[in-house]
Parts: C-alpha cells; structure tokens; sequence
C-alpha cells in the first residue's frame, strides 16, 4: 500500500449513474445531479485536484421497463456493463473515478471495472451488507445484491458483469457500519470470510481503531476502493435516503473514517451512491456527501 500521493496534475472524473431500478422508492437517479449542484467539482479544485467530469451513463426510464423482475435485471447488467467500462477506462487512462449513484446496485459494475487490470482492496460503508441473492432476499431489490455479485454469487447476469465470475476476494473486502441484515444475509455473510465491523464494534473500539484494523487487513492491495453509502450515517446526520437506518455513524466518526483512509495514499477509486434529493432537508445530505469526498481525498482541518 502506498502511503503518500502528491494531487498536483492528478484528474478526478466524476461519472453520474442515475440508476433507480434497484430498489422501489424513487429519487436515487437525481442524485447525481444533486451531489455535482452541491459543489462537487470546486471542492476538489480547492484541494490542488484537476476535476474532468465524465458525464452521467445512459439509464432508461424505469416506465418504459414494464412492472420490474427480469426486465430490470436485464438494464442494471447493462448500465453495470457501462460503468464496468467507465471505471476500466479511467483506471487505464491513469484518473480516480468517482461514481455518483444512483443506488447501490452501480457497484456490481464499478467495482469489478476498477478492479480489470489488478486486484483491489474494498471498503463497503454502508448500513446493509448487500450480501443477498434472489434466493435470499425478502423484498428481491437488487440494491441489496452487489456485494454478493462480486464474490460471484446470486444471479449470472450480475455476477459476470464485463468478466465472468467473481470479481474479488473476501480477503480484500471489509465492511464497515452494517446494523441492518436480513436473517439469511447474515447466515451467508458470516460464512463468507469479508471482515465486519458492526455499529457494536464501532460503539466498543471507536471508529480510529476499526479504521486501522481495516486498513491492516487490506495493506497487501496497492489500490484501494471505497464504496460509500451515505446511509451508513445516522437520518439525523443524513436525511436524504432511501433506506434510512437509525444508530448510524455521527457527522465526525464518518469524516474521521475518511480522513484515515486518504492517509493511506491508496485510495484509488470511489462510489457515492444512495443520495436521494425528493427525501432531503436543504441538500443537506448532498453537501455532506461532498464534504465526506472531500475528507476523502485529503482534505484536514490543519
């Protein structure tokens, strides 16, 4: 892992995902938009980065889909297969692509296209594990499955997205936040080798210690990815989303958390994903979602 990277003539490409179709409440396709009006691009010219935008990926209109299954299936394949592409792309191009959800399901794509030329460590912030497959899920969203499909489990067309089978290892993933777990999911994810941190361990360690333990465990990997859910945060910190879940990280525990990662050097690629502008209070989770990017990729109070 490399520790210490100049952002002098480093490029940004911020990639929109406007996708909706993995889950039922709508909103998460404006929140591109939303993360980019609340000031994305100059708070990172701020920090010394160059910022080329790459525009939003194509996503058809969930009513011209019909009333769901297979036919959204077949569409989040196909915008994961773009932004499989997107991320192989940038990653070859010698850029840090961040991509703006959009829901989770994105990351079936982005992860596995970051990770075509070498392997990755991956951070999975988030409140849910998203270990789920159709056989296990009990609302059968597809958000709830990304994780699953990049260990190569649950459905091919998911699971195969620009390469066959899984896309990385359990050694290589740790997940960080989960407090909401559906019975089978948890079944399945202790059996699955990923190392956990739970909000109880968060409550017991401290967000410091998780995030040096996790950055121990991934330290073999030179790149790193960081899949952000801005529901890993308390509603009270981040209203705007769609599966809110109440014990979350606290407004200081979440910048920490980043500001360790940036440490590290490795950061490499990133999702913000969740960001659902219909449910926010004054943008307020779009800003924080800047702002956590921002901590992310170096910015410290001194």
């Amino acid at each position: 892992m490399t520790f210490s990277a100049s952002r002098a003539g480093r490029v940004l490409r911020p990639i929109g995902v406007p996708l909706d179709l993995g889950q039922n409440r709508r909103g998460v396709d404006m929140g591109p938009s939303a993360i980019r009006y609340a000031g994305l691009a100059p708070r990172l010219r701020r920090l010394g980065y160059s910022v080329e935008d790459g525009g939003n990926l194509e996503v058809a209109e969930r009513e011209t889909l019909g009333p769901g299954g297979v036919p959204f299936l077949a569409e989040v394949a196909r915008v994961c297969g773009q932004a499989y592409r997107a991320g192989r792309d940038a990653v070859a191009q010698g850029l840090l692509p961040i991509f703006l959800g959009g829901d989770h399901s994105i990351s079936a794509g982005t992860v596995a296209g970051i990770s075509d030329s070498e392997p990755v460590g991956l951070l999975w912030v988030d409140a849910h594990a998203d270990f789920n497959t159709f056989e296990t899920s009990p609302s059968g969203n597809l958000h709830g499955m990304p994780l699953a499909a990049l260990l190569g489990r649950g459905a091919p067309e998911l699971v195969d997205i620009g390469r066959p089978g899984p896309k990385i290892e359990p050694r290589d993933v740790v997940l960080i936040g989960l407090r909401d777990i559906d019975a089978e999911e948890r079944v399945q994810l202790k059996d699955s080798g990923i190392l956990v941190f739970t909000m109880r361990e968060i409550d017991e360690l401290g967000v410091a210690v998780v995030a040096r333990q996790a950055i121990e465990r991934l330290r073999h990997r030179s790149r790193l990815h960081v899949s952000l859910d801005m529901d890993v945060l308390d509603p009270s910190e981040a209203p705007g989303v769609g599966t809110p879940v109440v014990g979350g990280l606290s407004y200081r525990e979440a910048h920490l958390l980043m500001e360790m990662l940036a440490e590290t050097g490795a950061v490499g690629s990133v999702d913000v994903v969740e960001v659902n502008p219909m449910l926010d209070s004054s943008s307020s989770t779009a800003k924080l979602a800047v702002e956590l990017l921002a901590s992310l990729l170096g910015s410290r109070i001194l």
